[in-house]
């Protein structure tokens, strides 16, 4: 994503759907969501022909369709938040439409049970309402970096 923001590049549909998990955990953004049926659950319909993934998507992209960078760190949020909830669709109990409503109320995902509160920070940082607010993806890539050098944190998975 570093990448891809400096070279000024929007991607539009960031989802753990979209990443590929390759060796020593090397993650490759694509855009696949789309072309199989499975998702089609993560798509809204607007008017007839546009699918847009709306659970994924800021305030500003909803109401406006404008597509940033700081719309790519929302989302990027967000895939955090797939992560740590082990693959749950986000706002998963929540229709399309309810969903549209609480975004553009300013509600956020909860925090995951086993997320650290590290991690929710970055998330929170990412759902900053504000576009201009929200942390860049190099900021949250360094914040990263060093918590991947820290003291581990045990999860309790079982709990």
């Amino acid at each position: 994503m570093v990448y891809l923001a400096s070279q000024h590049f929007v991607h539009r549909d960031l989802a753990t759907r979209n990443c590929l998990v390759g060796a020593n955990l090397l993650v490759k953004i694509g855009d696949f969501g789309m072309s199989r049926d499975v998702y089609s659950t993560d798509y809204y319909t607007v008017g007839g022909h546009t699918m847009l993934p709306i659970r994924w998507m800021p305030p500003e992209s909803i109401m406006y369709r404008k597509f940033t960078t700081e719309s790519d760190v929302w989302s990027f949020g967000v895939i955090l938040w797939e992560i740590f909830t082990y693959g749950k669709q986000p706002w998963f109990q929540l229709s399309n439409t309810e969903v549209i409503e609480c975004i553009t109320q300013g509600r956020v995902l909860e925090r995951p049970r086993v997320a650290p509160k590290e991690i929710y920070d970055i998330m929170l940082g990412c759902w900053q309402r504000e576009p201009q607010l929200r942390l860049n993806i190099k900021e949250i890539y360094k914040i990263l970096q060093a918590l991947g050098k820290a003291s581990p944190i045990y999860l309790d998975i079982l709990g």
